[in-house]
């Protein structure tokens, strides 16, 4: 991660943030990354603001969660999608296997079809 510093954070973290990363820069070609780093978020999108986000990665010192913008909305066969949020849901990743799920890069694809679609 260019500009978010990972270095305190524990080494699991460390390395499920940076998959998680590629596997976002993967789905969202030309993304555009902004950085909180007092509250240890990245989000990831093609517009300025909240309005532009389509997924974040919310990093703490026990895990990473994947938050996807709208996804109360999405459909999720597979119940990845957590959070009691009207709006907004997330994929609590705790293992590099979590990120190559099929389901969590379907899950990406579909935020992003549904930002353009809100976007128009």
């Amino acid at each position: 991660m260019a500009r978010l510093s990972l270095d305190g954070y524990p080494v699991n973290v460390r390395v499920l943030a940076v998959g998680a990363r590629n596997l976002i820069l993967h789905a969202l070609p030309r993304s555009i990354e902004t950085y909180d780093e007092t509250a240890g978020v990245v989000g990831f999108g093609y517009g300025a603001g909240h309005k532009g986000i389509i997924c974040t990665l919310i990093l703490s010192k026990s895990g990473v969660k994947l938050g996807i913008a709208h996804g109360a909305e999405l459909p999720d066969p597979d119940g990845l999608l957590k959070g009691a949020g009207t709006t907004h849901r997330h994929i609590q990743l705790r293992a590099p296997s979590d990120i190559r799920k099929p389901a969590v890069a379907r899950l990406l694809k579909a935020a992003k079809a549904a930002w353009q679609e809100r976007t128009g």
